[in-house]
């Protein structure tokens, strides 16, 4: 019986591939290209990949490179899609794991905002219309791949919580132009997140723009929620492409947060990679989020206060409403009765743990809890973070 065929990972071959894909040959610029070479490179010499990790990370790969040739395709048959409007979208950010995506998924439940779904992540085009957004058929598709990807790893479930019509983070979106820390959270690759921390991502943004308009031109709303904390690595750039953007920042002591982010992610690398380091996966995360809270905490003090609203974990978790409400106030946004209806809906059936409790030990991954707190002191002393007891 002959060998399983290597999953090849070279960009030419990709773009090849994905060109033959689509039948499409514009991908609006090559802008992509440098982190496509870098993340590939990163993911032949430094990722480990299993042979099913190869599987992964050619598909994964490509279908974001055929995602962006056909939102490019939209364009060029429907050039009137750049003139929609995008208004003073909300931004959420904060630390992973500390309440971020319970906070999506109420904001999500406003009539008044716009999300970006999990389906409409994966597969953007043909880009949703208002009267089959509940019926596509790539919600069972998304739904399959959840099912399928909790089978394989149950801990999943309980870790992030998320459907497939509910609200997910960005990273496709900038994924298409191959700049984002989220690729780093599945590929070990040094060298890209080095790269990837110091790159000009003014044309992600660009095309994470362009994605929301052609996703809202056939169904609206247009005031966007937005998701993930990776955004603070960024924030300068992102305020260029949406300059009346608000944000709702959540809050949470990083002692209880890093470990819960490290197993996350040493969960989420163990799909496409049997290698294990558990101390250097420690180290890095330590090192990512207290960077993304400096350049967070120095964007606030360049551009103040007026834009943020601020929500403590605690508070999120005792009063959910009150504490989105407080929000909307503070940014000057309208809190009607049909976002509190939906959003007390949501939070009676979603309760926390529902799906069972995440176990984590921040001594699994090398690290205690007074160095991590060290690490963080300027953060928790600037939003006067409450300390809580435990890892």
């Amino acid at each position: 019986m002959s060998a399983p065929s290597r999953p090849g990972l070279e960009p030419d071959e990709l773009v090849d591939a994905a060109r033959v894909q689509t039948g499409l040959d514009d991908f609006g610029g090559d802008s992509y290209r440098e982190g496509l070479e870098i993340l590939t490179r990163g993911m032949e010499t430094e990722s480990s990949l299993s042979t099913i990790g190869r599987h992964v990370a050619r598909g994964h790969v490509l279908r974001l490179l055929a995602s962006r040739l056909q939102i490019e395709d939209w364009y060029r048959k429907h050039p009137e899609i750049d003139a929609q409007k995008t208004p003073a979208p909300i931004v959420v950010l904060g630390l992973p794991r500390t309440g971020t995506t319970a906070l999506s998924a109420l904001l999500a439940c406003d009539p008044e905002t716009r999300s970006l779904r999990t389906w409409e992540s994966s597969a953007p085009t043909p880009p949703p219309e208002k009267s089959t957004e509940d019926t596509d058929p790539r919600i069972d598709r998304a739904r399959a791949s959840q099912e399928q990807m909790h089978a394989a790893f149950p801990a999943m479930k309980i870790m992030y919580d998320a459907e497939p019509t509910g609200p997910t983070e960005c990273q496709d979106l900038l994924g298409m132009d191959f700049k984002t820390e989220h690729f780093c959270g599945m590929y070990r690759s040094p060298t890209y997140a080095a790269w990837v921390r110091g790159c000009d991502m003014t044309s992600a943004y660009r095309l994470h723009h362009r994605t929301l308009k052609l996703l809202q031109w056939r169904c609206p709303p247009n005031r966007w929620h937005l998701k993930t904390p990776v955004h603070m690595l960024s924030l300068d750039a992102l305020d260029r492409e949406y300059p009346d953007a608000r944000f709702i920042m959540t809050h949470r002591d990083p002692a209880r947060v890093l470990g819960s982010v490290c197993s996350l992610i040493q969960v989420t690398r163990s799909m496409a990679s049997d290698e294990r380091d558990p101390l250097g996966l420690g180290k890095e995360q330590v090192d990512i989020w207290s960077l993304a809270l400096e350049r967070a905490m120095a964007f606030r003090a360049r551009i103040g206060e007026e834009r943020f609203a601020d929500i403590p974990f605690r508070e999120q978790v005792k009063d959910p409403i009150g504490s989105v409400e407080r929000a909307y106030a503070k940014l000057g946004i309208p809190f009607t009765e049909a976002a509190r209806a939906g959003m007390t809906s949501w939070a009676a059936e979603h309760r926390k743990g529902r799906h069972g409790e995440h176990q984590y030990r921040l001594a699994d991954f090398g690290l205690a809890i007074e160095p991590v707190r060290e690490r963080f002191r300027a953060y928790v002393e600037r939003f006067d973070v409450p300390l809580e007891e435990g890892e």
